[in-house]
């Protein structure tokens, strides 16, 4: 047992255990916009802005947190102190009865805390401990966890608040995400093990290869497009649904099934990427969300479209991420892939807080989704061509130097 404790396969059960937890609670904050807007008598506009917020704020803190987990401090320190961060940033949204707090609690301080215990702090970790030839494989492992944790706490979510209120619900929910601070600690027990080769650049060095690399930044750019699609569908989804008819179940459990069938897309995505190229990967799943949002859109909205729309959107959730962090590990190596690929995820961050806000925006002037989903479906086409022209051949790396 001593073995696996101190051995990379425990960082990767572990670092996909974070990411289970921080990223499954992170989607479920579409399933608090009906109970807090009718309790509290605000508009969408209100609750979409925190939650937008959140998302460009997580984005913009990415690339801090993973210098710092990169070049100042260990990567699991990081990860401690965010999912601290994080579970008090949630405990304060329960008291947080203006917009202006709401802001504070759910915008600022939850998406600090997410930036550092989110994705890209985890994926950079593992990535630099795996095999080479199961690179992507092992991401997509991990980003994986992300989907468990969003079947997971879909339903369990809908419970607490049906059991206890939104407010009281999302304690349950801070309770749930401070299990990361120890499960982060325990990885530092195969650190010394795990991070012991030597460097082959430094920090700044990677930083300016990768400003210069064109393929880099249209990976940046196709990112946002996931941003947009993913937490515009995460926030807006179980609205959308009841507008039409649908009971809340329903909502909560198309939300939980995207997170069951992308826990299978995920790792097929990361196998499929070591087999085939990734940046066509990435081209492909573009396109087929672009499709599945335009049938849906003219689609009846019942048990059978609703349960199948969620199920095929899963398979193409986050299988992004393993391929667009593998791109940014194959490009430039793994050692600074932290600090990287949390620069592309600012993108999508970005991406993120437009889709979130617009939706609600949207919503409000027109009383309606449509623009909203026109506008992701737009954006699919733009992101499939835009990875067909990445040149994602690695960079040659300069021989091991000393970091000071």
């Amino acid at each position: 047992m001593k073995s696996f404790w101190r051995s990379p396969f425990y960082i990767l059960f572990a670092a996909t255990a974070v990411v289970l937890i921080a990223n499954g609670s992170r989607q479920s904050f579409g399933l608090f916009l009906d109970p807090i807007i009718t309790d509290l008598d605000w508009g969408i506009s209100e609750f979409a802005l925190a939650i937008a917020t959140q998302n460009l704020v997580m984005g913009i803190a990415a690339p801090f947190t993973g210098a710092l987990a990169d070049r100042y401090m260990r990567p699991t320190t990081v990860i401690a102190l965010a999912a601290g961060l994080y579970t008090v940033g949630l405990a304060l949204i329960s008291v947080s009865v203006t917009p202006e707090t709401m802001f504070l609690s759910a915008g600022v301080i939850v998406g600090i805390g997410a930036s550092g215990v989110g994705l890209t702090l985890p994926l950079g970790i593992v990535g630099r401990i795996a095999p080479e030839k199961s690179r992507t494989l092992w991401l997509g492992i991990v980003t994986g966890g992300g989907s468990a944790g969003q079947f997971t706490f879909g339903l369990t979510t809908t419970g607490l608040i049906d059991s206890f209120g939104w407010a009281s619900g999302i304690l349950g929910l801070a309770a749930m995400v401070a299990v990361a601070v120890p499960l982060a600690y325990s990885m530092r027990w195969a650190g010394d093990t795990a991070f012991s080769k030597p460097d082959t650049e430094t920090l700044g060095s990677a930083l300016k290869r990768a400003s210069a690399h064109r393929g880099y930044w249209l990976l940046v750019m196709g990112f946002f497009v996931c941003g947009f699609q993913v937490q515009f569908v995460g926030t807006h989804l179980p609205k959308y649904l009841t507008d039409s008819g649908a009971g809340p179940w329903l909502a909560a459990t198309a939300i939980s099934i995207i997170g069951l069938f992308n826990l299978f897309g995920t790792i097929i995505a990361g196998w499929a990427g070591g087999k085939w190229r990734k940046r066509n990967l990435l081209s492909q799943i573009y396109i087929a969300r672009g499709l599945l949002f335009l049938i849906f859109l003219y689609l009846p909205v019942n048990e059978v479209t609703v349960i199948g729309f969620s199920a095929i959107l899963g398979v193409l959730w986050l299988s992004t991420v393993p391929l667009t962090s593998g791109i940014v590990a194959q490009i430039f190596g793994p050692r600074y892939m932290s600090t990287l690929f949390a620069i592309v995820f600012l993108s999508h961050q970005i991406g993120a807080f437009t889709g979130v806000f617009l939706g609600g925006l949207f919503y409000d002037i027109f009383g309606t989704y449509e623009a909203a989903w026109w506008l992701a479906i737009g954006l699919s086409a733009t992101a499939a061509f835009l990875h067909c022209c990445i040149n994602d051949r690695p960079i040659k790396l300069p021989a091991p130097v000393k970091t000071t």
